[in-house]
């Protein structure tokens, strides 16, 4: 997605070799308008699928999967980081950020994703692809379909998407970047 690419290359900051920050216009201070313009793209990507439902992950997945829920006309549901005391026997998985070295559980309502779904999951990042397998297997314990994983930004050469994609799983990242290095984002060709 040229749009995207562009605001990361105008935008976004290399830090190191793994690290690249976009906190000021997808994770922390939002764009509304390119977040529908993502939300139109994943929505044109994926309307083959009967998608009716989305998945994410709190807090950076919610904008562009409300986005692009909206564009799709359906519910997005999105795990969140702790137990709520009203949630009984809830789906769980464990997922290991890179980014603050630490593991934490998502937890989603039985309710909200259950057999018979067919679930489309979107997230801002993919690196190493533990956030992403953590939503599959949400998506497997509660019995739903997984049509596919919608990411803004894929790190190739962390290796999550092809993992993903050599279990069968279909992905669609808006960007694919090849290359980090301080001041430096290298895309795909």
């Amino acid at each position: 997605m040229e749009l995207l690419k562009q605001r990361i290359l105008r935008d976004g900051k290399s830090l190191s070799k793994e690290v690249l920050r976009v906190d000021n216009f997808i994770n922390h201070q939002l764009d509304p308008q390119l977040l529908m313009a993502i939300g139109v793209e994943f929505a044109r990507r994926f309307s083959y699928g009967r998608v009716n439902k989305i998945l994410t992950i709190e807090a950076s997945g919610i904008a562009p999967a409300v986005m692009t829920g909206y564009c799709m006309g359906i519910p997005v549901v999105f795990a969140k980081k702790s137990l709520p005391k009203t949630m009984e026997n809830p789906l769980v998985s464990s997922v290991h950020s890179f980014t603050k070295d630490t593991d934490y559980s998502i937890i989603v309502n039985r309710d909200y994703i259950k057999k018979g779904d067919r679930v489309l999951c979107i997230d801002d990042f993919l690196a190493y692809g533990s956030a992403a397998e953590a939503l599959c297997e949400i998506v497997e314990q509660s019995g739903a379909t997984l049509v596919g994983i919608g990411i803004l930004i894929e790190k190739v050469f962390q290796g999550g998407g092809n993992k993903l994609r050599e279990r069968g799983i279909r992905v669609e990242s808006l960007t694919r970047i090849e290359e980090l290095d301080e001041g430096v984002i290298k895309f795909c060709e």
